[in-house]
């Protein structure tokens, strides 16, 4: 028995989430008395791998392979490794890739899941106990795992990331692929910008179109830029091209779980809140003190964005 984590990546690195996810099956190894084992599908260098190690893991499968894997491809090889070291857990960080990798590992493992789960799983017996939010935030459930196999991908930020860990030992691995792992075929590629992901960040600053026009996005990229933090924007910002569309945070566009969430001159419409609810704080500037974002904020500054963003950012460069 073994806790099997996959680890995502990124331009050759481990994402800070798939760190997250490596510390929480470390933690439930020692729970169950066993071993977390990670295993990283792509092409990355010793120092990649051995930050799963400080992580938790105490062994890493590396599968070097090249080119534009999809889902399919990712969940027979995971699912092999699964197989081969007898894992009754399996975990990944959930993400765009991460959701079509759970439901084909359920169906091949014969599992139970649970997607979006916000802790490390609690031990009853045979059971894992799991927490995770529905209604776009608004509530929560608790799942009861059964089964000789677990999947369970885990929310960004539910987890702090173990930095004290050993030196994992280092397997080169590979695994046959399924028939339908090898059908994707790859026609372009197309990167977001920024040094920062939304996805992967801790703090992010989100402009509406309450910054009237895309020539005031400058402060929201300076703002950002001292705190670390990536640029988001409301859907109407993105539909009138004032910000790419990969900037567009929200339910239609990307779902976020920062530590931090700064919304400024964003109104605070049902799909934007859908897709920020699972931010640990949020800030909220709109000069309209009836602004329906006021309810969903830890904190709210009601006033003019063009006087009260400057502040901040002089507040910020004094820290």
């Amino acid at each position: 028995m073994s806790i099997l984590i996959f680890a995502e990546g990124v331009d050759k690195s481990i994402k800070k989430s798939s760190l997250e996810a490596v510390s929480a099956g470390f933690a439930l190894a020692q729970k169950l008395s066993t071993e977390a084992i990670a295993i990283a599908i792509g092409e990355y260098d010793a120092a990649a791998l051995q930050e799963l190690g400080k992580a938790g893991a105490n062994k890493v499968l590396h599968v070097n392979v090249a080119g534009y894997p999809s889902a399919i491809a990712y969940a027979s090889i995971i699912a092999g490794a699964a197989k081969e070291a007898g894992a009754s857990v399996v975990l990944l960080s959930k993400s765009a890739l991460g959701d079509g990798i759970v439901s084909r590992l359920s169906v091949q493992l014969n599992a139970a899941s649970a997607t979006g789960v916000l802790a490390v799983p609690e031990v009853s017996g045979d059971t894992l106990k799991v927490r995770k939010s529905i209604y776009t935030g608004k509530a929560f459930a608790e799942l009861s795992l059964t089964g000789a196999v677990k999947v369970i991908s885990l929310a960004k930020n539910a987890v702090p990331v173990k930095e004290d860990g050993a030196a994992a030992t280092v397997e080169s691995k590979t695994y046959p692929l399924s028939d339908l792992a090898g059908k994707l075929v790859h026609q372009k590629e197309e990167k977001a910008s920024g040094d920062i992901l939304l996805t992967e960040a801790d703090i992010v600053v989100s402009g509406g179109r309450g910054l009237k026009g895309p020539e005031n996005w400058g402060m929201i990229e300076e703002l950002a830029k001292i705190l670390g933090a990536a640029t988001g924007c409301s859907k109407p910002v993105s539909d009138l091209d004032w910000r790419p569309h990969h900037e567009h945070v929200g339910q239609t566009g990307v779902k976020v779980s920062p530590n931090l969430y700064i919304a400024v001159g964003i109104s605070g419409a049902i799909q934007h809140l859908a897709g920020v609810s699972a931010s640990k704080v949020i800030v909220v500037i709109n000069k309209d003190p009836e602004a329906p974002f006021f309810k969903a904020a830890d904190y709210g500054i009601v006033g003019d964005a063009f006087e009260v963003v400057p502040k901040l950012i002089e507040a910020a460069k004094k820290l």
